[in-house]
């Protein structure tokens, strides 16, 4: 298989394990460098292993049905795995400080679907960074942060 196949089929059980339905926290410690960088819009960015669970678990808290799919067959070349996604989530859960632009009290019962494109580089099997460019303004304001003019 080739280098590129190879960091294909880990991005590709990161994006299920992690990012999918149901969270499996122990993929981070398998597919995770111990000091990965996990960046996006929406989110301070967050660094190792023990942040990113961190973040994952207060998120899927806050969004007890939190989701995200690939929309499209990943790319690859040398280190780099790309991938565009869609996905969101009901605010159903505890309040949530996690965002940039602001947080949201107890179960707000808000929804947010929104896309996105992730660029991850991986070094010897394990993931080193996740950086994401996502439509955070739509998610911001589907969840009533950012006012619609």
């Amino acid at each position: 298989m080739s280098k590129e196949n190879e960091n294909k089929a880990v991005v590709g059980r990161w994006f299920t394990e992690f990012w999918g339905k149901s969270v499996n926290l122990a993929v981070v410690d398998e597919l995770a460098a111990p000091d990965m960088l996990l960046k996006y819009s929406l989110h301070a960015p967050r660094r190792g292993r023990a942040d990113i669970k961190a973040f994952m678990t207060d998120f899927r808290e806050a969004f007890p049905d939190l989701n995200f799919w690939g929309t499209a067959a990943l790319i690859a070349e040398g280190d780099y795995v790309v991938g565009q996604w869609e996905g969101g989530g009901t605010h159903t859960g505890p309040a949530f400080k996690d965002f940039l632009l602001g947080g949201l009290p107890a179960a707000t019962g808000r929804k947010m679907h929104f896309t996105g494109t992730t660029v991850l580089k991986v070094l010897n099997g394990k993931i080193v960074e996740e950086i994401g460019l996502d439509d955070g303004l739509m998610a911001m304001t589907q969840l009533a942060l950012v006012k619609a003019l």
